[in-house]
């Protein structure tokens, strides 16, 4: 990527109309981030620690865990540094790099919410052959795909984002680095972008949302067959967890770059949703609608006061 900008910093406004307020969001958003590191490496050393959960799906949440660790990380130690009364600014490589980390892991963690959806197809509609067609090859290769076509999603992005040239305002709109803000600071027309942009950011998580819904209509068609009421409570409960998580991550995508006139205060809010709340509740979603990974986490809270104590 060449840069041909002479502009070699940016300097971060943060959070509209919430001058005053900054001590106050530094120990929310540093609430939010510790939570989310806890509850996430409960959940790994839960899974790992427990052979009855060394599963695909499992495996697969896992991997969930470690984005959700590392997404919010992306953002928030620049943010709350600042919002400290440091400086506010931002260089040129490191607006790039948080930009691409940003989407990298955002669009990872949306082919991961559909491998996650086709895993619990397999497991409820070809339960015989389920660890026939889910087996460690595939599991693995499926895991791959998911961050290598978000990298490549993230390098199209930001390679879109940072050939234009920047070459007067260097004040960023908002608290990170992301492709509209930054798109309103180039010192071209931007249009075209705009509108490539759109359509790859709008699309990539459509295609995932239709290819979850196929998976989950088929598997409610499954389910519909069961006879019994209690097979079909337990199926479903499998999947409620699941489906929360879904909602959660993609109600943010959709209102923040699908949205006709764009509104500062309302994509901040969402963007924080999106950054700190989703990560934080995945490990209580996933963790408090399931005994299994509650029986393991109840162990190893147990060994961790066993050992401090």
């Amino acid at each position: 990527m060449r840069n041909r900008s002479v502009v070699t910093e940016f300097i971060l406004l943060g959070f509209p109309h919430t001058e005053g307020l900054e001590n106050l969001l530094f120990a929310l958003f540093l609430t939010f981030y510790i939570f989310t590191l806890i509850g996430n490496l409960l959940i790994l050393l839960a899974i790992v620690s427990s052979t009855r959960l060394h599963t695909p799906m499992y495996f697969f949440l896992c991997k969930l865990s470690v984005c959700d660790i590392f997404f919010p990380s992306v953002s928030s130690p620049k943010m709350m540094f600042y919002l400290l009364g440091n400086s506010r600014t931002i260089s040129y490589t490191g607006c790039v790099s948080e930009l691409f980390f940003y989407h990298f892991l955002g669009c990872t963690e949306c082919f991961l919410y559909t491998v996650m959806a086709y895993d619990r197809f397999v497991a409820i509609c070809y339960p015989l052959r389920y660890t026939v067609i889910m087996n460690h090859r595939v599991c693995a290769i499926l895991a791959t795909g998911t961050s290598l076509f978000g990298c490549i999603q993230a390098i199209f992005l930001t390679t879109l984002t940072f050939q234009l040239p920047y070459c007067g305002p260097n004040e960023v709109d908002y608290y990170f680095c992301d492709i509209p803000v930054m798109l309103k600071l180039a010192c071209a027309d931007t249009s075209s972008l705009e509108m490539v942009g759109f359509i790859s950011v709008g699309l990539m998580p459509l295609s995932c949302f239709l290819l979850i819904l196929t998976s989950y209509g088929r598997i409610v068609y499954s389910i519909l067959q069961i006879r019994s009421a209690e097979g079909q409570r337990h199926a479903f409960s499998t999947c409620s967890a699941h489906l929360t998580a879904i909602l959660i991550a993609y109600m943010p995508v959709v209102i923040i770059y699908l949205q006709p006139t764009p509104r500062p205060w309302l994509n901040a809010t969402v963007q924080v949703l999106n950054n700190f709340v989703t990560p934080m509740l995945n490990p209580l979603i996933y963790s408090l609608r399931n005994k299994e990974v509650k029986s393991s986490l109840r162990k190893v809270l147990y060994h961790l006061s066993f050992h401090s104590g």
